[in-house]
């Protein structure tokens, strides 16, 4: 995406009044490295069903599914993320999608799984250097 602005008001606007398939792709999360060296990608939108462990903040080392996912925010909801109102009850945290690494994928959707799956069969660059010659010229 290209950075029409440096000022970092601007940028979280664009985000926030952006599509609804540049919000979607900003709500991706990192994936496991078992996982990322199974599909062969870095990160994957987040969805619900998938478990995902949070690396960073309050809710660090909890590990649960995604229960909702509010594209308006761009905040996930977690199961056993909870914190407690001023008055003592119960309610959900929402956590932003940087924050959490996916530790397993539902792959209920045979298009997602279709996606993961052609992404597995395109060599990762490194494989691509190496069988071009290492990259360099004569």
């Amino acid at each position: 995406m290209k950075k029409d602005s440096a000022k970092p008001g601007k940028q979280r606007a664009k985000i926030r009044e952006g599509s609804f398939t540049k919000r979607h792709k900003t709500m991706s999360g990192r994936l496991s490295s078992s996982l990322s060296e199974t599909y062969g990608r870095r990160s994957v939108p987040i969805r619900r069903g998938d478990t995902v462990q949070v690396q960073r903040g309050d809710y660090s080392e909890i590990t649960g599914k995604v229960l909702k996912v509010d594209y308006a925010r761009g905040r996930i909801n977690i199961e056993g993320a909870t914190r407690e109102k001023v008055d003592g009850r119960p309610t959900v945290a929402w956590i932003h999608p940087s924050k959490v690494v996916v530790t397993k994928l539902d792959l209920g959707d045979k298009l997602r799984a279709r996606s993961l799956e052609r992404g597995r069969a395109t060599p990762q660059a490194g494989e691509r250097i190496a069988a071009t010659g290492g990259g360099q010229s004569r």
